[in-house]
């Protein structure tokens, strides 16, 4: 009902300001004004028989002529002195004009008087308007103080744990939560305390809502959400006053859960030095500190608050009695992907074809939002095409768009970028191969997707948890492979690599000052790592090491690439015929998967075998000062088996050649 009062009070205000508006118009519509001297003449000339008729009114001192004018017939107010009003109406009687006498009328006087007080009554009538929406109901004036956070009663969440996979021991930490919701007698008889808060640290996409709201949905009681940025506004105690009034909400409803999702937004470190100790974020900060450590025990009122940002956060924040426990949500490992898939996938018509083991090797670091994203986008797929099932190949062509963008086939590309793209993307491919400390070569394109020409994916056997030395100087003779690839061929380079270098020498410069693994330098780190981000506790940092420590580790990050560059040319060289072979494949169909390239090196092996010319079918290969200093083919296997040409094939080592999705170069 107040909503519709308001409608009908600004509906009202706004037909007063039309009605105001008109009557000013219907003023503009009378002619300009004649000036009583004019008119006084115009009789004196013995013009009256001009004048059609006068009007006027008691008790005013306009009066309004009329003119014999077909033109116009618009009346003219004359203003008229009141001492001269009683003469200037003898002569007009004299003269013989038409005189018209009008008393005056009640509701002419009270239309005058709203005329006259209209506008600042609609003005009134609007600040009224505006404080009432902005009151909050209650007995507060303003609602700028009052909570933003969404209200969920307990039959209202539907989410449980078991809509919430791949992080069970994150779940198991939280159960106690729900079981203290549940049952807290049993708590409390044995003197036990509940953590007053819980601080879920994940990366974005990893399931951190949903878990709160799980805990929700399974204690059964209500759940309040809201976000760390709706706390700070531009009036100053505006945040401190939403956090009061926050916790107020949750006591009437306890036992409750109050989730705060981006935390980090309103929980920063105090004490940047930018903007004073009355800073607004810091205030509201303060709030929340003395909420958190000042409500009772048996209240009920859990504080579930997520970020994925916790090195910033207010070391305040974090001690006990507040946030009590920490809980880490990692992406999910290979039996995680599994069963967030296995969650996703209910309801859906999967083809029986999809296997979801096998989808789940393929997608690592994919978050649960990730794999929920997948899912939609193979459905998206798969009815573009008229189908009524979601097959294995629409799940596989959902994970290359979701990585790297969809396929861009109209894009024109000049035969020689692509034969240039195509060498590039197979010197990576032949890493993949060569290289012992590397995950499995996929497949390899030169379809263009997103902003690369050409992608090469590789598909990890297991979830690595760390890296030793060898495989992180193979993945940066895997991230060369391309560039040298283009040398080796044309004896030039392309602005391709950019991206590969710039990872090699990122890695490179880790293991220099990060990981310890330089010979020269020792298992020493340089350095101290930009984990803050925001200006305050960084601010004014400088490097804790010389001038002289710098330039050794810039000559160690060179050494480091010069020695992997050398030793990717060495092994393409020596690779040269498989290279030909496999290009000239690929820029006819497009795209290769590794069986497919190890067919064509199976190929190449056995003419190098049978002492056949292994260039014979493949593309005349440019001209290049450098071919003639080749060294003789070899066999293609691992880095640490090559056989020379005329001894046997030995086994290659084995690697899986299911279709996956790690894209690691472009």
């Amino acid at each position: 009902m107040k909503k519709y009062g308001t409608t009908w009070v600004i509906l009202l205000a706004l037909l007063l300001l039309v009605i105001f508006t008109l009557s000013l118009a219907n003023l503009g519509k009378r002619d300009e004004n004649l000036t009583y001297f004019g008119f006084t003449s115009l009789l004196r000339e013995g013009k009256a028989s001009e004048v059609k008729k006068v009007t006027y009114t008691n008790g005013e001192n306009v009066i309004y002529v009329q003119l014999q004018n077909p033109e116009s017939e618009r009346e003219r107010p004359v203003v008229v002195p009141m001492e001269a009003k009683e003469e200037l109406l003898k002569e007009l009687g004299k003269a013989g004009v038409n005189v018209e006498v009008k008393d005056t009328e009640k509701s002419q006087m009270l239309l005058g008087m709203l005329s006259t007080f209209l506008l600042p009554i609609v003005l009134v009538i609007g600040f009224l308007l505006m404080v009432r929406s902005a009151q909050s109901g209650g007995n507060q004036a303003m609602s700028f103080g009052r909570s933003r956070a969404k209200l969920m009663m307990d039959n209202k969440v539907k989410v449980c744990f078991n809509d919430v996979a791949g992080i069970d021991e994150a779940k198991q930490e939280l159960q106690e939560i729900v079981d203290f919701l549940k049952s807290p007698e049993k708590f409390t008889a044995l003197g036990a305390r509940i953590p007053r808060g819980v601080l879920l640290v994940g990366s974005p996409g990893t399931g951190k809502t949903l878990l709160a709201k799980a805990v929700a949905g399974e204690a059964g009681v209500p759940f309040f959400s809201i976000s760390g940025s709706d706390f700070v506004e531009m009036f100053v105690g505006v945040g401190a006053s939403r956090v009061r009034d926050l916790f107020e909400q949750a006591k009437k409803q306890a036992p409750c859960i109050v989730f705060v999702d981006e935390i980090d937004a309103v929980g920063r470190q105090r004490g940047a030095g930018l903007g004073g100790g009355h800073d607004e974020r810091e205030q509201t900060l303060n709030q929340l500190l003395v909420e958190m450590d000042g409500f009772e025990g048996s209240t009920g009122i859990i504080v579930v608050a997520a970020t994925n940002r916790p090195d910033i956060l207010d070391s305040a924040l974090l001690r006990p009695g507040r946030f009590d426990r920490q809980v880490v949500i990692d992406r999910p490992d290979v039996k995680g992907r599994e069963q967030i898939l296995n969650v996703h996938g209910k309801g859906k018509p999967l083809a029986k074809d999809v296997d979801l083991k096998i989808l789940a090797r393929r997608t690592p670091g994919f978050t649960g939002a990730d794999l929920s994203n997948l899912i939609n986008e193979a459905a998206l797929i798969a009815a573009r095409a008229d189908k009524r099932e979601i097959e294995m190949g629409d799940l596989e062509l959902a994970i290359d768009k979701v990585q790297v963008g969809a396929e861009k086939r109209s894009r024109v590309i000049p035969p020689k970028e692509k034969e240039m793209t195509a060498f590039h993307e197979v010197g990576h491919a032949l890493m993949h191969l060569l290289l012992k400390n590397v995950s499995p070569l996929h497949k390899v394109t030169i379809i263009p997707r997103g902003f690369a020409l050409g992608i090469t994916w590789s598909v990890p056997d297991e979830d690595l948890l760390s890296m030793t030395s060898a495989m992180i100087y193979d993945q940066i003779g895997v991230l060369l492979g391309g560039r040298v690839a283009e040398e080796v061929v044309y004896g030039d380079v392309t602005t391709g690599a950019q991206n590969d270098l710039e990872r090699s020498t990122a890695l490179a410069r880790r293991m220099v000052t990060e990981y310890g693994m330089s010979e020269r330098l020792g298992p020493m780190t340089f350095g101290k790592r930009n984990g803050q981000v925001f200006l305050g506790r960084d601010f004014g940092h400088e490097r804790d090491y010389s001038e002289n420590i710098a330039t050794a580790i810039d000559e160690e990050v060179s050494e480091i690439i010069s020695k992997q560059y050398s030793r990717v040319k060495e092994l393409l060289l020596a690779h040269r015929p498989h290279l030909n072979a496999i290009v000239k494949v690929l820029l006819e169909k497009e795209t290769l998967d590794r069986a497919e390239v190890e067919a064509i090196m199976d190929e190449v092996n056995r003419k190098l075998a049978a002492g056949e010319d292994p260039d014979s079918s493949s593309p005349d290969s440019p001209d290049n000062d450098s071919n003639s200093n080749e060294p003789p083919a070899v066999i293609v296997t691992r880095e640490e088996e090559k056989v020379p040409v005329k001894e046997t094939k030995p086994e290659r080592d084995g690697g899986d050649s299911s279709p996956g999705l790690t894209p690691k170069f472009a």
